[in-house]
């Protein structure tokens, strides 16, 4: 049987619920003209890289239909790719293409496109069926990112990311994200992805969950979560943390992935960043969020992050 969880209970605890989130942070903290800096995954690439910022390499853009013809030469001699919208949510529209066998493309779970099917998602793309607001959009195609082999164990077939909240230019929460069978690869929630807190001190797990549901071992490969540990944290924070400089978003998600060979690299920004972290780390965030505040707003970049490691890591919440 469910138990009974009141609004006071949520706000001892410091969750931050979708309202407050909504008018108190994202409405305060983030002006509407950066928007398009992170709601346009594209513009994100561009000033990313403007910044010094290393980002997944990208193959091609098409940005209307009679381009989409041009898809075929584009691929030539490339074996694994993404193709997203560029202003697309929730990992919707995405197709990931982990090899090729001959004429098909083979997707994490097995499943064979052809190149006719993926001209027609790049269609439904350019329409803005998977855009925010249906806006007409553009078709990123980027390298398949060769993830780091300590993920070889949590991860079905697509590549994890880190997601760091940062609020006010401090790393405040981080968690990781791990795709599944489920999740046909993707790193998303929202289709069976899983969650795991990280100690912002350690970059070590906290806690794991599948549809907001408590698991120890990954539901495919079943190793244990417990035995994680991200490398180049040191590394990711202030990755992180630098985005709210090139941004100026007070409250942002930011999302990385660990290449073999690259490193960290920023994968995206969101100015409306999911609230399901708090059930991965098993905490809420007002309660950091609060004492961010009362902090100076002119530290540099590794102070911020000197700070969230020494103030928000597993043990202090204990």
């Amino acid at each position: 049987m469910f138990s009974f969880v009141s609004p006071k209970m949520l706000r001892e605890k410091g969750i931050l619920g979708m309202n407050k989130r909504n008018i108190h942070y994202i409405g305060r903290y983030n002006e509407r003209k950066n928007f398009p800096l992170v709601d346009n995954k594209l513009k994100t690439k561009q000033i990313a890289q403007a910044a010094g910022m290393a980002v997944p390499s990208m193959i091609g853009v098409i940005r209307n239909q009679s381009e989409i013809p041009h898809l075929k030469k584009m691929l030539e001699g490339v074996n694994g790719f993404v193709v997203k919208p560029a202003q697309g949510s929730a990992g919707k529209g995405i197709i990931v293409i982990v090899r090729r066998e001959g004429n098909d493309f083979i997707k994490p779970s097995g499943e064979r496109l052809s190149l006719q099917d993926i001209q027609k998602d790049i269609s439904g793309i350019l329409s803005g069926l998977y855009s925010l607001g249906g806006k007409y959009d553009t078709a990123m195609i980027e390298t398949l990112v060769e993830f780091d082999p300590v993920f070889d164990r949590y991860s079905y077939e697509g590549v994890p990311d880190i997601r760091v909240v940062v609020y006010r230019g401090f790393p405040a929460m981080a968690m990781l994200r791990c795709s599944t069978k489920e999740s046909d690869g993707k790193a998303n929630l929202h289709q069976g992805a899983v969650g795991v807190g990280i100690d912002l001190a350690t970059g070590r797990p906290i806690n794991a969950v599948q549809h907001g549901h408590p698991i120890d071992r990954h539901p495919d490969t079943g190793y244990d979560f417990s035995e994680l540990q991200i490398p180049h944290w040191d590394r990711l924070l202030p990755l992180a943390a630098s985005c709210y400089d090139i941004t100026n978003l007070g409250y942002l998600g930011v999302d990385m992935v660990l290449d073999k060979n690259l490193g960290p690299l920023i994968l995206e920004l969101n100015a409306r960043p999911g609230l399901a972290i708090q059930i991965a780390n098993r905490q809420g965030e007002l309660t950091r969020f609060d004492l961010i505040d009362k902090q100076s707003m002119d530290l540099s970049v590794q102070e911020r992050v000197k700070f969230s490691v020494e103030n928000f890591s597993a043990s202090s919440f204990l």
